[in-house]
């Protein structure tokens, strides 16, 4: 495309074509480049691609600030005092305008480039272009110097652009056909994948039918067998009614005669308890003559004696046999726990019932397994608050153990008769309440809630009664 038509009026023919020249600018050296440039002049401008055009650009907003203030045109100086960033992307409709309208301009704007461009600026003033160059940067210049034949050189140089820029299009054609056969493949391979799964459930459901067919079949000879037992059972259902009823009657009729008797009873009854009344009125004045008797002769023994009053009653002496007993009662009604179902909260109560007991939870193991969407702080804060009407209900001793008090945040209130206890670093909780039921004395009812199988396998080694957390959960749930 072309950067601009020359509409500057203000100059002479003759200074548009070749200006005069100035200190450090090249001049033509002779008459006949001048002819041949104010040929050019009359020539349209050729039309450049864009990457020249841009490069054209840059290469004049790079120098402009080099050239004195009064060869600058005056539509330029302005954009000669913006920041370099700023000049070739602001001032390029500018700066493309000047150099299409205004030969001189663009003539000592071509001396500072050739200077910066070396041995290609040489080169392309020859009318020659290396092999390796640029072809962006080979057309900028011709533009700007515009030697014997450089119109070709630009011609040549956007054949070459334009040639990049159809290969770099046929390799992103190439490379989306790249990626859509990759993605094609990627589809094809997930397809094969959901096919088997597909068959893979086709077949489990068809196996599943089977099943179902089986059960079905099994149902209906259950149901015809059902139907069997109760035509049988209203069978023998009105046969019992009709003994029943038979026996009814024949129960009236006993009933009758055990009135009639219990009348004569009654009666022989009167009778007698007229004789024991008088009997008995003889009888209690015989039993108190004989308890004053003995009544007189134990003041008299106790005086002969000479008894003081007892410290301890009978039943003091055998507080040792009652604990022994307690004991063993409370072996026993721990065997039969152990016959009971490790998650029944009716265990936990019965041996929550045995006198002193102590219930040691394991904290994390029972939260996590209730209520493991809530936070630890909320877990900690509801077990803990339940464990507290627990102890408050039954007047047991009641232990949580928690893993790592590094990471504890946010511990409620301790209820009365609860006791919270965390593992020390090294140590988990599973091996503190370990350490907690070997520290009590042996006989004493000691309760694990935990369904870790270690923790119940370790703890009923020492005597101690394992439950699963759901009998600690049901329980709370109940209260």
């Amino acid at each position: 495309m072309p950067l601009a038509e020359p509409h500057d009026d203000n100059l002479p023919q003759e200074e548009r074509v070749v200006g005069a020249p100035a200190a450090g600018e090249a001049v033509h050296p002779d008459a006949a480049e001048a002819a041949a440039d104010r040929e050019a002049a009359t020539e349209p401008e050729p039309s450049l691609p864009e990457a020249v055009r841009q490069r054209i650009v840059s290469l004049t907003a790079a120098v402009l600030p080099g050239l004195p203030a009064d060869e600058v045109p005056v539509p330029l100086r302005r954009v000669a005092k913006f920041a370099p960033n700023r000049r070739a992307r602001l001032g390029a409709p500018v700066i493309a305008a000047q150099l299409a309208a205004d030969p001189l301009f663009r003539q000592r704007v071509t001396a500072r480039v050739l200077v910066d461009a070396g041995d290609l600026g040489a080169a392309v003033i020859e009318g020659t272009a290396p092999a390796a160059a640029d072809p962006v940067e080979v057309a900028a210049l011709a533009y700007l110097a515009r030697p014997s034949g450089w119109r070709g050189l630009i011609e040549a140089s956007g054949a070459a652009v334009r040639a990049e820029a159809d290969t770099a299009v046929v390799a992103e054609l190439v490379r989306q056909a790249e990626q859509r056969a990759t993605r094609a493949d990627h589809d094809r391979a997930v397809a094969r994948v959901e096919a088997d799964k597909l068959r893979d459930e086709l077949a489990r459901v068809r196996e599943e039918l089977g099943q179902l067919r089986e059960e079905a079949r099994q149902l209906t000879r259950t149901l015809r067998e059902s139907q069997a037992r109760e035509r049988r059972a209203s069978e023998l259902l009105a046969t019992e009614r009709g003994r029943a009823t038979r026996a009814a009657a024949d129960a009236d009729a006993e009933l009758r005669r055990a009135r009639a008797r219990l009348a004569e009873a009654e009666a022989a009854a009167g009778v007698a308890r007229t004789s024991a009344k008088e009997a008995r009125s003889v009888d209690n004045a015989r039993l108190w003559l004989l308890l004053e008797t003995i009544g007189q002769a134990a003041l008299g023994l106790r005086r002969e004696l000479a008894l003081d009053p007892v410290d301890k009653l009978p039943a003091d002496f055998v507080a040792d046999a009652f604990t022994d007993s307690s004991a063993a009662t409370a072996t026993a009604a721990g065997a039969a726990a152990r016959a009971q179902d490790t998650d029944d909260p009716a265990r936990l109560d019965q041996l929550l019932a045995l006198p002193r007991a102590h219930l040691v939870v394991d904290g994390y193991n029972v939260t996590k397994r209730g209520f493991g969407e809530m936070s630890l702080e909320q877990q900690r804060k509801r077990l803990i608050t339940g464990l507290g009407g627990l102890a408050a209900q039954t007047g047991d001793e009641v232990t949580v153990v928690f893993d790592g008090a590094e990471r504890m945040h946010g511990l409620p209130p301790t209820p009365r008769g609860v006791r919270v206890l965390f593992s020390r670093k090294g140590e988990t909780a599973d091996e503190l309440i370990r350490r907690l039921v070997r520290a009590e004395p042996p006989g004493r009812p000691v309760v694990v809630i935990s369904s870790d199988r270690e923790v119940a396998d370790g703890v009923r080694r020492h005597g101690a009664y394992p439950l699963g957390a759901d009998s600690l959960l049901r329980r709370l749930a109940r209260s």
